[in-house]
């Protein structure tokens, strides 16, 4: 009893470092950041006036959030599109059909535009985008489309679908990556005994591949999701939001709120809707994932 009393003792010594970490790195800023959205100050003022939840008040009357939050959820589901459906059947591909040299070649290509610098791959799809020197147009109109080529990112209409799916070729890599470690993990003898049954490849996909990789699936979700409500870098640097407010997400409109309107509560409060939205997907994952451990240990 004693040796289990000192084990846990020096546990918690331990783990006490990590935990004053997180606490000062995560949860410190959070309750900051709910704290300076009650009160309306700037960036150079030598004090703050209360305002209480006029802020957050204000977020559910304001239509630029609202368009703003709009342009996540297109940039959200279009990315489960992609990032998660596409690219678990490009995985599921190359995993068991291809041959494995160009499979692991072709999952290093892809995989490319995931470790290249955000703003370095916006200002080379601006270049692309652009009109006069891009590559976009003159493509289109070698396939026979010139019909469709315009200034894709001067276009109110097109401005967003153009900036999120740069995002789809940037990150397409990555969540394959993740797939192929989720599928290599399931047993070869499954599809073998499935393929003595009579299984065709459309079922060995739906009824065993699927859910074998139910967490990688979820996780993968989980990721694109939050990464769609915090997306700043790749709008900011193309389009700034624009033309117009066409292209404005939650994380630009609190950029601009509060270092070029210098309105600093109103910004924090635009930052604590960010952490809910994020926060909350957090938990479904995580009460999902738990749920679904609590069935396997009951089978």
């Amino acid at each position: 009893m004693t040796t289990l009393y000192k084990n846990k003792k020096m546990l918690c010594i331990f783990l006490l470092p990590a935990v004053l970490l997180v606490a000062l790195l995560i949860f410190l800023p959070v309750i900051l950041n709910v704290y300076y959205s009650m009160f309306k100050w700037t960036a150079y003022s030598k004090s703050m006036e209360f305002v209480g939840l006029k802020y957050f008040q204000k977020l559910f009357a304001d239509e630029k959030v609202w368009h703003a939050l709009l342009n996540n959820a297109k940039y959200a589901v279009i990315s489960i599109v992609f990032q998660v459906g596409l690219a678990l059947i490009i995985a599921h591909l190359l995993n068991n059909f291809a041959n494995r040299r160009f499979a692991s070649m072709t999952r290093v290509i892809i995989f490319i535009p995931a470790v290249v610098s955000l703003t370095a791959i916006g200002l080379l799809w601006v270049i692309a985008y652009n009109p006069s020197i891009g590559f976009v147009n003159p493509v289109l109109e070698k396939i026979g489309l010139g019909a469709i080529a315009h200034d894709w990112l001067g276009d109110s209409k097109t401005a967003m679908w153009s900036v999120i799916m740069v995002s789809q070729w940037q990150y397409i890599g990555e969540m394959v990556m993740l797939y192929t470690v989720g599928l290599q993990s399931v047993p070869r003898e499954i599809y073998e005994a499935a393929s003595i049954d009579g299984a065709n490849g459309f079922q060995t996909f739906f009824q065993i591949t699927i859910p074998m990789i139910k967490s990688t699936i979820l996780m993968n979700t989980t990721i694109t999701i939050i990464g769609a409500f915090m997306v700043f870098d790749e709008v900011y640097v193309m389009t700034s939001g624009g033309p117009g407010n066409a292209t404005e997400v939650l994380a630009t409109l609190m950029y601009k709120t509060g270092f070029r309107k210098d309105n600093m509560g109103y910004a924090s409060a635009i930052g604590v809707l960010l952490f809910v939205i994020t926060f909350f997907f957090s938990f479904i994952q995580m009460r999902m994932y738990n749920v679904k451990e609590t069935m396997k240990g009951e089978s």
